[in-house]
């Protein structure tokens, strides 16, 4: 038997905007679509036919192995509801071909797979015999779906009649309980409260231990670093990029982000400040004194900014550093006012330099804003640039991998990583 589960080759679906599937069930109503299309053929003439074609994927090929948990990820309009879709049989794919070797389980929007006349309990039995079971394979699994969905009160009830967050609970139960090979998962676990959330987790992870495959489509991307080893980016049909889970988290919060290792604002023409002091320009050096963009994590490295003092003061303002991570969140804060001259700044170009040791950040790109803040009369901040230089920090993962890792195999997670001091004694 083959260890892929889904293979995905060339794959591409072509939506026309504002095309719609007509029912012709009189005469005439089949007259006005001829009309309709003969009057669109005749403006064609003069106007592309095809300006408002969407492609919603477009040659997107990847493999998933048996016992996978594949995440994909994206923003809005990426195309990975599509992509779902199509794997899931609901929609037909435009060009290319989608290999599925095994059962599915699909939970995708809310509305999906469920009769709406039918209850909670007839539709238990519906999608089990959708997926191939037998009546007794059902009922083996019966109450563990009542029980795990929570709506036991209401299996005698029409599905039309429960609210969103109940549909999600008893649609992703039957889907995760019923045994498929492959289990697929939209965003809609959004609509369940966190511990329902939580609990689907939890399942998810059961069925992917159990050698089955999963595929979740999800926004959150603390539930795709969990959950998944591996994650598909899509942007605009296409797929950007595939790898381990977090560094495809990673990229997708980089994607369209942009700051250079070293920049000059005069040059720029921006002025950056306010009367009391503007940002002139900063940069990133290696421990040799060369500006660089990349550094090594055992190595240390220095941010240095240059601004202007436009008045004299009674107290040295704060040079400020706000290293943020690729996903926009805060690794640390740094601030410094070692002056040389204690007692009071006057006008003139002064130049902050503060020193990153080695072994501090985790491997990844850092975004560090750059500000300076006056507390004589208030706080007040001259200068607050987010996000004006960035540094990739690099893991040699290849070389001296024990003396740097510490017995950790792929992603360490968070986003520092200090080496600090550890003692271990025999006690017995």
């Amino acid at each position: 038997m083959s260890d892929i589960a889904i293979r995905v080759e060339n794959l591409s679906k072509l939506y026309h905007l504002g095309a719609r599937q007509q029912r012709h069930d009189t005469l005439r109503d089949a007259l006005t679509g001829m009309f309709r299309r003969g009057h669109q053929s005749t403006n064609s003439q003069s106007t592309n036919s095809h300006s408002d074609d969407l492609w919603a994927l477009k040659d997107v090929s990847f493999e998933v192995q048996r016992g996978e948990v594949v995440g994909i990820i994206g923003r809005n309009g990426a195309g990975k509801s599509t992509l779902l879709k199509i794997l899931s049989r609901i929609t037909e794919p435009t060009s290319g071909r989608a290999e599925i070797h095994g059962r599915v389980g699909s939970l995708l929007e809310v509305g999906t797979g469920f009769h709406p006349e039918l209850t909670g309990r007839e539709n238990i039995y519906l999608n089990g015999a959708i997926l191939g079971m037998r009546r007794a394979e059902i009922e083996r699994k019966y109450d563990e779906i009542v029980a795990f969905s929570g709506v036991e009160k209401f299996l005698d009830t029409p599905v039309k009649r429960y609210s969103s967050g109940m549909y999600v609970r008893l649609a992703f139960a039957v889907a995760a309980h019923l045994e498929p090979e492959i289990l697929m998962v939209d965003e809609v676990l959004a609509v369940g409260d966190a511990d329902f959330q939580k609990k689907c987790l939890g399942k998810m992870g059961e069925v992917a231990s159990q050698g089955r495959t999963v595929i979740f489509v999800s926004h959150n991307m603390g539930m795709i670093t969990s959950l998944c080893s591996r994650a598909l980016l899509l942007d605009a049909g296409q797929v950007v990029t595939q790898g381990t889970a977090s560094e495809t988290v990673l990229a997708y919060f980089s994607r369209g982000r942009f700051s250079p290792s070293s920049v000059e604002f005069a040059q720029n023409g921006r002025r950056v400040g306010d009367e009391l002091a503007t940002l002139l320009e900063a940069h990133i050096e290696d421990s040799k004194g060369y500006i660089t963009a990349e550094v090594d994590i055992r190595s240390p490295f220095c941010v240095k900014m240059r601004y202007q003092l436009l008045q004299s003061v009674p107290k040295p303002p704060y040079a400020n550093l706000h290293f943020f991570d690729a996903r926009g969140e805060y690794a640390f804060v740094t601030a410094g006012d070692n002056y040389s001259n204690a007692n009071g700044i006057e006008p003139g170009v002064y130049e902050a330099e503060c020193h990153v040791p080695g072994y501090l950040l985790n491997n990844g790109t850092y975004f560090i804003g750059l500000a300076l803040t006056f507390t004589y009369q208030g706080v007040h901040v001259s200068f607050w640039e987010k996000d004006a230089l960035s540094v990739s920090i690099r893991d040699p993962m290849e070389e001296t991998v024990d003396e740097m890792r510490k017995g950790y195999s792929g992603h360490i997670p968070g986003p520092v990583r200090p080496r600090l001091d550890w003692i271990i004694t025999r006690v017995a």
